[in-house]
């Protein structure tokens, strides 16, 4: 079984911000693969399919970002999901928006979400798509001010593209090892 995590913060305050990008990947795969997001469990909204004969389960941790390891090691204890089988996707300030990048190990990055994740799961060797939402222009606005704002209308199109090819990804991740879907992904 495939567990794909989108990190985000639940509550109508935050959908559609830059924080709740890997949110929309997971909706775009339950949509794609036809895999309703109707379980509460474990912390998480969460569903379970297969497709392309592949078992997989799509989860959207409902804890806050700063805790979403907690859904998470949760989700891998009672499924026994290996960490292998595990691919985390969220948003990186370190990216252009639109841009994705697609890595099997690494630090957090100052990511609360992805800090989270290492400590329940002990490791910071998992698979995970980061998808680029830019920085703030300095003086400007706060980080956390950021993130938990909504896209301007021309960065549109690019996260579109970058939630489309990241779910796209995932679909590919179901047929071949994920270095080999890296290595495909991030020319």
């Amino acid at each position: 079984m495939k567990l794909i995590v989108g990190l985000g913060n639940p509550g109508k305050q935050y959908e559609q911000t830059r924080h709740n990008i890997g949110f929309a990947v997971i909706d775009a795969l339950a949509s794609q693969w036809s895999i309703p997001l109707t379980q509460s469990k474990f912390k998480g909204l969460y569903g379970v399919g297969v497709y392309n004969g592949e078992k997989v389960l799509l989860l959207k941790p409902l804890t806050y970002m700063n805790l979403s390891g907690e859904s998470i090691r949760a989700v891998m204890d009672y499924y026994q999901i290996d960490m292998e089988d595990l691919l985390v996707i969220y948003d990186d300030l370190d990216l252009p928006v639109g841009k994705i990048r697609l890595r099997q190990k690494g630090s957090p990055g100052g990511h609360n979400g992805i800090k989270s994740t290492v400590a329940h799961l002990g490791t910071q060797q998992f698979n995970r798509i980061r998808i680029g939402i830019d920085r703030p222009a300095p003086g400007t606005i706060s980080v956390p001010d950021y993130v938990l704002g909504r896209f301007r209308k021309e960065e549109g199109v690019p996260t579109q593209e970058a939630v489309s090819k990241s779910a796209e990804a995932c679909t590919v991740w179901l047929e071949k090892p994920f270095l080999q879907v890296m290595n495909e992904y991030n020319q």
